[in-house]
């Protein structure tokens, strides 16, 4: 009676075994082989966009169900602030074996977030598909950390002066342009206006000149 107990409680044991194999998802179902920011360097008060592309090195296809993007600032009070963003993706999206997909996560800073570099911790959910059971099952969770440098509002506001000077300097060398071309053209206007006097000056002396009549025979 003891042993049937035993080989009941071992085959209790290996089903259980067996079963957990089975439903034990592979540690590389997912893979986030590219995450990226729109670019390296923001403002205070601007938006954005990550994107992340998601390969699926196992066999069997996958679904992804969920991105968010977190980011961990201070304000410029210190204050410290945590702030998730969701992809703008319908999920979920499944993902055949071998192959990838692309999301995009939008962004916008607040408008007083302080200066220097933050790190975004951009994850994604997915569940593989288990032939076996014939249901979805929790899989893993690969995760990317992009970095973004936030400029100090005193640049910002330098740079924008900056930009205000140059087109104050360039309608400035429009306007002597445009002057140093209406002088030249009251210039040649006056050259020929007095070009013109001393035609008609000529034509007129010309004109008025006395003309010797011949004699007359007797």
């Amino acid at each position: 009676m003891s042993k049937l107990k035993n080989y009941q409680s071992l085959f209790l044991i290996t089903a259980l075994l067996f079963l957990f194999l089975i439903l034990l998802p592979n540690a590389n179902a997912a893979v986030i082989t590219s995450c990226t920011v729109d670019r390296s360097i923001y403002y205070q008060n601007e938006s954005g966009y990550i994107s992340l592309t998601i390969y699926n090195d196992l066999n069997d296809k996958i679904r992804v169900y969920e991105i968010t993007a977190t980011i961990d600032y201070f304000y410029t009070d210190g204050t410290r602030y945590l702030q998730i963003f969701q992809t703008n993706a319908t999920l979920p999206v499944e993902i055949p074996q071998g192959e990838s997909e692309t999301f995009y996560i939008p962004f916008s800073l607040p408008s007083n977030v302080a200066p220097g570099y933050v790190r975004f911790s951009v994850k994604a959910k997915t569940e593989l598909w288990n032939a076996v059971v014939e249901r979805w099952i929790q899989s893993d969770s690969p995760i990317a950390e992009p970095a973004i440098y936030i400029e100090s509002p005193y640049k910002q506001k330098y740079q924008q002066q900056l930009t205000v000077n140059e087109q104050l300097q360039e309608q400035l060398t429009n306007l002597q342009t445009a002057y140093n071309n209406l002088i030249l053209m009251a210039y040649m206007l006056m050259a020929i206006v007095i070009a013109l006097g001393l035609t008609i000056a000529i034509l007129i002396k010309y004109l008025r000149k006395p003309v010797v009549l011949p004699p007359s025979q007797p």
